[in-house]
């Protein structure tokens, strides 16, 4: 499977422009024979939005703008974030993840966990989603992360157990302290490749991690977009602060080589989980 990494810099609200890169990327991905592409966070919209979410706000089943990515999914599928306002909750706005496939939106994961302190404010503007599911892609099941939900390792837990080979994190990561000299980039970077090596060791996953890049509101982004493979082996890494457009073969096989040799997915037990979860939210509801 060749999938594409998009690492961009969206124009903050100016969803036309937005939209115009990723019909341009996605055609030259297809044109690559990629079968995927995948775009950060608040890909159409931008990041910094605060007071402009409800005027960028798309409702998937009435937008122009959904329809054409959907015409481009005809080709290509198409992973990417947007700001989404449901036809049956008006008024109330999500940092979602859309995937698509064949003219169709197949999947969307609305981010769980809001950052809301120091710079980010995503608390006071979005509401939270409430699951972590897996669904088909290609040959494979996948799972969609946003972010911060990827900084949960309960998160990436949810879509194991659910069966995901692919766990897709789209992020909007600004880039904090100064690394080493051995890995540069920055310090704030080094535990996203951190939580990106454990949980596709310990999972045999590939764990494919889409950052943006640019400045907003005084925020620089990092971009250092990456995969692991089901091994826990960086197969890719993409440049810090520069947008970047490129091509990765994976092998889906390689999920199944690794759970075979490594049997943590064989042997889980997720209803020993949620006895010991109901445990605790009890103990803490009689407190």
């Amino acid at each position: 499977m060749k999938l594409a990494l998009a690492q961009i810099s969206p124009v903050l609200g100016r969803v036309d422009r937005n939209l115009e890169m990723h019909l341009e990327l996605a055609e030259r991905a297809a044109k690559e024979k990629a079968g995927l592409i995948i775009f950060p966070e608040l890909s159409l919209t931008g990041y910094s939005l605060k007071d402009l979410v409800p005027e960028v706000a798309i409702r998937p089943e009435a937008s122009e703008v959904l329809a054409k990515l959907q015409v481009a999914s005809r080709q290509i599928d198409l992973i990417f974030g947007l700001v989404e306002e449901r036809s049956d909750n008006p008024g109330v706005f999500y940092n979602s993840a859309a995937y698509l496939t064949g003219g169709k939106i197949a999947h969307v994961h609305r981010k769980v966990f809001l950052p809301t302190s120091g710079m980010f404010e995503e608390g006071r503007f979005f509401a939270s989603g409430h699951d972590f599911r897996a669904f088909p892609l290609k040959s494979s099941q996948a799972g969609l992360l946003i972010c911060r939900d990827f900084m949960h390792y309960s998160s990436s837990y949810c879509l194991l157990a659910d069966g995901a080979g692919l766990m897709i994190i789209i992020s909007a990561a600004p880039g904090r302290g100064t690394a080493n000299e051995e890995s540069q980039g920055f310090e704030s970077s080094q535990k996203w490749e951190l939580m990106g090596q454990a949980i596709s060791y310990f999972s045999g996953a590939y764990v494919i991690y889409c950052n943006r890049v640019g400045i907003e509101d005084g925020a620089t982004f990092a971009g250092g977009s990456f995969i692991y493979t089901p091994d826990g082996q960086l197969s890719l890494r993409l440049p810090y602060l520069e947008e970047n457009f490129s091509l990765q073969e994976i092998d889906l096989d390689q999920i199944r080589r690794a759970r075979k040799n490594r049997p943590y997915k064989r042997d889980d037990r997720p209803e020993v989980i949620w006895h010991s979860l109901g445990r605790l939210l009890r103990k803490e509801n009689e407190d």
